[in-house]
């Protein structure tokens, strides 16, 4: 069992989820923090009450619909959205999104419910307004695309507009032209104006136009040769940058690199890698379970943000923090491996949030539950510095 590593990053606080530890999207609003679950456990959301985060009180839990999982949460004015989604089973199961009300941040009712056929929603943005976007996979489509969700009037959410690259969609007759090995369907996407930039697993990079939302076009496609499953694409607006993430999908090292990368996005046309971030140096591949990037902290309304310093879930690396002060030379500045859990055979870090006080938010997919950190008085100074 691997102990605890940190530079830079010490543990303030710690819960284990009541037990069912399996912690996968994790967000803080007030002092409630929201917690879905990867699925195994068969819980599908946890809340917590943080106001004193070294002492974290778990207030409530509810299960996943049987044969789904609940593994995203958003939390934006006032609405709690979770992902309704088949998990490792076969019929019958819950697909779509539901839309809870957070006048009692610690009680939330569900008002309502957008039923996506197939098997369900996967990855959701929300962060307040009109809009929520996310991955599904309708009926007719044989992995996911990306959806608008119109809400409006969130008793009733209803799709405003979708997008899929040609080929997805076998139930209408259209026939893939990708490598039959690959999968190219969406994960998520990141919006800023009238622009979405899509992770695209093994299809790379799309940056869309969405000024008709009804109706989004294709601006430019970037893949690369070594990679795939890419995750996150988060936009830096004021710096024409994207950095992007690929997620580890397998356990050890596959030969396929899982970096986060530095593209730039001057000509939106013509996107570019210019930096690949460094890699965690160690024995991760002989760890166990994952090793490689998964997710970014979004830069969300209400957290910590910049456009320097990046916090990334990178598995049984744990979480690492990047300076890309310098786009082209990227560091590798700070990080945090929690102990592993007993019988666990490595540390698995999912996701992380920061909050505009510098503190973070992570979880572990398989039995750790969700830890909260502390930066030292380095970073910061230095996050301070570089915040936005």
């Amino acid at each position: 069992m691997h102990k605890e590593h940190s530079d830079g990053l010490r543990l303030v606080g710690h819960s284990d989820l009541g037990g069912f530890g399996d912690g996968m999207q994790i967000m803080r609003s007030g002092d409630a923090l929201y917690v879905g679950h990867f699925g195994p456990s068969g819980m599908g959301t946890s809340i917590l009450d943080v106001s004193d985060v070294s002492d974290p009180q778990l207030v409530r839990q509810w299960r996943a619909p049987a044969n789904s999982h609940n593994h995203k949460v958003q939390v934006a004015d006032g609405l709690l959205l979770t992902n309704h989604e088949r998990f490792r089973s076969d019929y019958p199961w819950s697909a779509g999104l539901a839309v809870y009300d957070l006048a009692d941040p610690f009680d939330p009712k569900q008002v309502g419910f957008w039923d996506s056929t197939g098997r369900g929603v996967h990855r959701i943005v929300y962060e307040g307004g009109r809009y929520a976007y996310m991955s599904a996979t309708p009926d007719g489509f044989d992995e996911r695309i990306w959806v608008i969700i119109d809400l409006d009037d969130p008793t009733n959410p209803v799709e405003a507009g979708r997008w899929w690259w040609p080929g997805q969609w076998t139930g209408g007759g259209e026939t893939p032209d990708w490598p039959a090995d690959e999968h190219w369907n969406t994960h998520h996407a990141m919006v800023h104006g009238d622009r979405a930039y899509l992770g695209f697993w093994d299809g790379g990079m799309v940056i869309l136009d969405i000024s008709d939302l009804a109706s989004p076009t294709v601006i430019s496609h970037l893949n690369w040769d070594e990679g795939g499953e890419t995750h996150t694409c988060l936009p830096l607006p004021s710096r024409d940058i994207v950095m992007v993430t690929d997620e580890a999908t397998t356990d050890g090292c596959d030969g396929k690199p899982h970096m986060v990368r530095v593209v730039d996005v001057s000509d939106e046309t013509r996107p570019e890698v210019i930096a690949i971030c460094p890699q965690p140096e160690g024995d991760f591949c002989e760890r166990g379970l994952r090793f490689g990037a998964h997710a970014l902290h979004e830069n969300r309304p209400g957290s910590y943000r910049s456009e320097e310093v990046f916090f990334v879930s990178y598995f049984n690396a744990g979480v690492r923090v990047y300076d890309v002060a310098e786009p082209t030379a990227p560091q590798d500045i700070a990080h945090y491996i929690p102990e592993c859990p007993p019988g666990q055979q490595a540390i698995q870090i999912n996701d992380v949030w920061v909050g505009e006080d510098n503190l973070v938010y992570i979880t572990d997919r398989v039995r750790g539950g969700a830890y909260i950190l502390e930066p030292d008085a380095a970073l910061s100074a230095r996050m301070d510095e570089a915040a936005v």
